[in-house]
């Protein structure tokens, strides 16, 4: 993987949707072909690695730790999520993730990816998105959490409500 940060961006397709499963650690055991074009990692690169391979660095912590804490209550949440690609460029999605769940046992975690609102992106998640790293930098997740509880109750806004009004 390039460790260098490019900053062009890549588009996922209109039209496509961008697959993962992962196990309960966050293994990745399954991507689709829309995966790997856009992520520009072979099948056999991501197969058993972390999902965390491609988080991009300007994503705020906070939004992995709720989608993490909401996972765990067995719950779907939604969030926009800025990925790396393997050759350090870059790519915006709408997440929707679910557990996976057979005989009543949690067994992993399916995600399904489309191409965002680039306007929204731009204009609501990126300045969004910026603020909460720099409470990150100042004061560590605990700070950033604070800050968007504080914007949420500011909008009487529920975390699903909110990113499903945008």
């Amino acid at each position: 993987m390039n460790k260098e940060m490019k900053n062009i961006e890549k588009f996922v397709s209109k039209d496509k949707m961008i697959v993962s499963k992962a196990d309960v650690s966050g293994r990745i055991k399954y991507v689709n072909q829309e995966f790997i074009n856009i992520s520009g990692y072979e099948e056999i690169e991501v197969i058993g690695k972390q999902h965390n391979i491609i988080r991009h660095p300007d994503m705020p912590k906070l939004i992995f730790k709720h989608l993490w804490d909401t996972l765990a209550k067995r719950e779907e949440v939604f969030a926009y999520v800025k990925n790396r690609c393997k050759d350090g460029e870059y790519y915006w999605v709408f997440a929707n993730v679910t557990p996976s769940i057979v005989n009543n046992k949690l067994v992993g975690y399916h995600s399904s990816r489309r191409r965002p609102n680039l306007d929204l992106v731009k204009n609501k998640i990126i300045p969004l998105y910026d603020r909460l790293l720099k409470a990150e930098k100042v004061g560590g997740i605990n700070q950033s959490q604070k800050l968007f509880e504080q914007i949420l109750k500011e909008k009487d806004l529920s975390y699903e409500e909110f990113i499903l009004s945008l």
